[in-house]
């Protein structure tokens, strides 16, 4: 029998995000530097064509996100990959419930998607594939690794136990005390703030191209700034979330770097600066 995850419109969400800021990225390197730039142009299509397969793989495995249950085993489907985990591996079977306190390692998300290693504080590490996790998922402990997955329909979580002969184990991340959940970055008011602050200053530098350059007539060393400028904003911003677990100052030291960086170059392009 096959089980969705959660209803979600993570993967057009993701789907819309990559044409978007793939694309520009890919026009604005190209319309930015000429024959003379060759080898930087290189250096920047390489990464930007990389992460562009890697955003792909990401949006078929939220298109393609099932979970499956049959005789002998428990099957994760995500994209292409299947992962099968047969049912004495399983050696608990937990509910989540509440708002959860995760931290990406090797991970990616996006609103209605989530997938990859996280540290969930007060609970353990785990390997998420879902959609709406943060008020509650299914927390698998196997064999073959710690598994996060959302169904749709709730009783899976029964039948698994069943199956396995496990008892459902509930644990309420709302009822953990703090010095075991750990300090959530989304409740931090700094963090969200200086966050917000980045969301900001980059909407504004897009919205000062799109008003001052309507057509393809902004000068090269703006569009590049601007490419530069969004493709720091989510590296930092994903380092930032990061740092955060291990220190806050590091967090708040990597949202103020971009902020400043970000900063610089909407001066240069406003003051028309040449580079």
């Amino acid at each position: 029998m096959i089980y969705k995850a959660r209803k979600s419109w993570g993967a057009w969400f993701g789907l819309i995000f990559g044409v978007v800021v793939y694309g520009f990225a890919i026009w604005g390197i190209g319309y930015s530097l000429d024959e003379s730039d060759k080898t930087l142009k290189i250096l920047l299509y390489i990464p930007t064509y990389l992460l562009l397969v890697v955003q792909v793989y990401l949006i078929l495995g939220a298109f393609n996100l099932k979970y499956q249950v049959n005789d002998d085993h428990f099957i994760l489907i995500w994209g292409f990959a299947k992962k099968h985990i047969a049912w004495e591996e399983f050696n608990e079977v937990i509910e989540i419930k509440g708002h959860g306190n995760f931290f990406p390692f090797l991970a990616i998300t996006w609103p209605g998607y989530i997938v990859g290693l996280f540290q969930l504080k007060g609970v353990g590490p785990v390997r998420m594939y879902g959609t709406h996790a943060k008020d509650g998922f299914l927390y698998l402990k196997t064999q073959r690794g710690f598994l996060g997955i959302t169904p749709e329909n709730e009783s899976l979580a029964e039948v698994i136990a069943e199956r396995t002969g496990q008892d459902i184990k509930v644990i309420d991340m709302d009822a953990m005390p703090v010095e075991e959940k750990g300090e959530d970055m989304h409740e931090d008011r700094y963090f969200r703030l200086y966050y917000k602050l980045n969301v900001f200053l980059l909407a504004g530098y897009v919205l000062y191209v799109a008003i001052f350059y309507p057509g393809s007539d902004a000068p090269n060393f703006i569009i590049l700034l601007l490419v530069l400028a969004i493709a720091l904003f989510l590296f930092n911003i994903g380092n930032a979330k990061r740092l955060y677990q291990f220190s806050t100052q590091g967090g708040y030291m990597t949202l103020l770097l971009g902020i400043a960086v970000t900063g610089i170059f909407l001066i240069l392009s406003i003051s028309q600066i040449s580079l």
